[in-house]
């Protein structure tokens, strides 16, 4: 009898722990996600703003207009003439 609730202990200690690594693992792949968006969405942002000040400088406007338009800094945009 004592063998047996062992046994029944042991596998729930078993069935506890891969529960606890497979919610470990979930969370820790939705954070990784969550993070690699949100790097993406910056990226992107700032790609979209580059975009738009060499548009703008195309057109003529000053380092200081593209800088009000963009919200890129001036030694950013400097780096793009």
């Amino acid at each position: 009898m004592k063998m047996m609730f062992r046994n029944v202990v042991e596998e729930e200690a078993t069935r506890n722990y891969n529960n606890a690594v497979k919610t470990a693992e979930t969370r820790g792949r939705e954070e990784g996600e969550k993070v690699g968006l949100e790097k993406g969405l910056v990226e992107g942002e700032k790609k979209a703003k580059i975009e738009s000040a060499k548009r703008f400088l195309s057109m003529g406007l000053s380092v200081e207009q593209v800088a009000t338009g963009t919200g890129l800094s001036l030694e950013e945009i400097e780096k793009l003439k």
